[in-house]
Order: C-alpha cells, then sequence, then structure tokens
C-alpha cells in the first residue's frame, strides 16, 4: 500500500501518518527504488491502534508510551488517570451550568454577571442604578473576585455583606451621590475632608483593618491589593481621588487617636 491507501484504510489524513511518523509513533518502512514507501497491513494494524487511543483522549506521548509496553501495564495506568480527568471534567461543566441556570434566572445579565456565586449575591444587595461611582465601584469589585483566588474571593465577599442592610444600603447610596457630585471639583474642595469621614465611620471594621494592611506605612511595603488601591485611584476623578487618599490618612491616624484617648 501506498501512504495514501494506508491513510484512506485506516481513516485519517495523509499529513497525519507523516506526523506520527516524525512522533516514532509509527515506523516508517524504507523507500524502494521508485521513491516510494510500501506499507503492509501490520502498518495499518499499528495506525488503527494509535487512532483509537487518541479518540479516547490520549495525548500523542502518552500512546507512545503505552505502544512501547506490550503488557498493557501502561494503558491501564493512563487509562485511569483519563478516566480521572473526564470526571473532574464533567463535575466542572456540572458546576459551570447550574452557575449558567442561576445567571440565566436574572432579568438583568451584563458581561459583569458572571462573577461568582458568592460575590453576585453581594452585588445584589449594593445600590446600583443612577450612580456612575456605583457602576465604578461594582467593576472593581468584579475585577477583585476575577483575579483573588478561591479562598480570598470568599472572604472578600463576606467583608462587603455588611454593607447590604438596609440602613447600610441608604448610607451607601447617599455617599455615592455625593462622590458623582465631585466628580468636576478640585482636589481642596472642603466636601472631599466631610466625604472621606463618612466613608470611615460607613465601612466595616474588617474592611478598614484590610485596606491598611495592604497599603502599609511606605508605597515599597504596599501589597498586591495596595498596589491595586493605587492604581485605581488613578481612574478617578481628582477630587474622587483625593477622598480615598484622606480617607487612608484618616485610617492611618485613628489607632493613634485612641492610644491618646486611653492615656
Amino acid at each position: 500500500m501506498k501512504i495514501g491507501e494506508l491513510a484512506a484504510l485506516v481513516g485519517v489524513s495523509t499529513r497525519t501518518v507523516r506526523h506520527y511518523h516524525h512522533l516514532g509513533l509509527l515506523p516508517e518502512p524504507p523507500r524502494l527504488s521508485n521513491g516510494y514507501r510500501e506499507y503492509r497491513l501490520r502498518d495499518a494494524v499499528i495506525l488503527a491502534r494509535v487512532r483509537r487511543l487518541a479518540e479516547l483522549g490520549l495525548a500523542l506521548d502518552e500512546i507512545r508510551d503505552v505502544l512501547a509496553d506490550d503488557q498493557g501495564k501502561e494503558l491501564r495506568e493512563v487509562l485511569l488517570e483519563l478516566d480521572a480527568d473526564l470526571a473532574a471534567q464533567q463535575e466542572a461543566i456540572r458546576l459551570r451550568r447550574e452557575r449558567l441556570a442561576t445567571l440565566l434566572t436574572e432579568d438583568d445579565l451584563h458581561p459583569d454577571s458572571a462573577v461568582s456565586p458568592t460575590m453576585a449575591s453581594v452585588l445584589r444587595g449594593l445600590p446600583a442604578g443612577g450612580s456612575k461611582f456605583a457602576e465604578f465601584d461594582r467593576e472593581m469589585l468584579a475585577l477583585v473576585d476575577t483575579t483573588a483566588g478561591p479562598g480570598d474571593r470568599e472572604a472578600f465577599a463576606e467583608l462587603l455583606r455588611p454593607l447590604t442592610t438596609p440602613e447600610a444600603l441608604a448610607r451607601g447610596e447617599a455617599i455615592y451621590a455625593r462622590l458623582d457630585e465631585l466628580a468636576e471639583a478640585a482636589p481642596d474642595d472642603p466636601r472631599v475632608t466631610e466625604l472621606a469621614a463618612e466613608i470611615a465611620d460607613h465601612l466595616p471594621e474588617e474592611m478598614k483593618t484590610m485596606m491598611l494592611a495592604s497599603v502599609g506605612d511606605h508605597p515599597a511595603e504596599a501589597t498586591e491589593n495596595g498596589r491595586w488601591l493605587a492604581e485605581m485611584s488613578l481612574s478617578l476623578a481628582p477630587a474622587q481621588a483625593e477622598v480615598f487618599h484622606v480617607l487612608m490618612t484618616m485610617l492611618r491616624a485613628k489607632p493613634a487617636d485612641h492610644a491618646k484617648e486611653d492615656e
């Protein structure tokens, strides 16, 4: 048989046959005097084995190892590993379908709807419509949710949960409205300090502790979260960014103020 006939018999392309030769999966027969290779039924048997194993999902390097093991021990080990991988993929697909089913029940779908289920439940309880700053804040929360590890993601969402109570929600809406009002203001606007103080009172203590720990006392000490906070301020209007600079100054000074009160 010529290479085209071999390929047609087994149901692969001639390019595939040549690729298997290159990888050492199929021995390459010597060329005849006319320059063509002559394939035998044994070559078709080997090629069929490679095709069947590839269709099961084995990688080509795994197939090479399997074919080198006459007793089939390597094949059993590889198939067990493949079965475990497929089971894990099946579970991942099940979880993704559950998430999709939940998303499809929502009336107002947008790209940031596809955050983790925990963050999605938190975002549903935070102020939303009408405020440009609220929209920006939700985008930042979705970004944190996406870049954090599973454990950190859950912990961060729980830090936000106190902000979803009816009282906190009303206060948050007022804060967003005041931040919107500063979009065109100068950094030295007197409302900046007032709003920073209001935000300091509004944020849960655990969140303020995390913010302080992530920023540190010096730029070089900032963690990844702290550098993220610094990058975020570059996307804000000058007065809005100043609110958060003043906020961090207040948070750093607060422990010292408590120490003075204790004296």
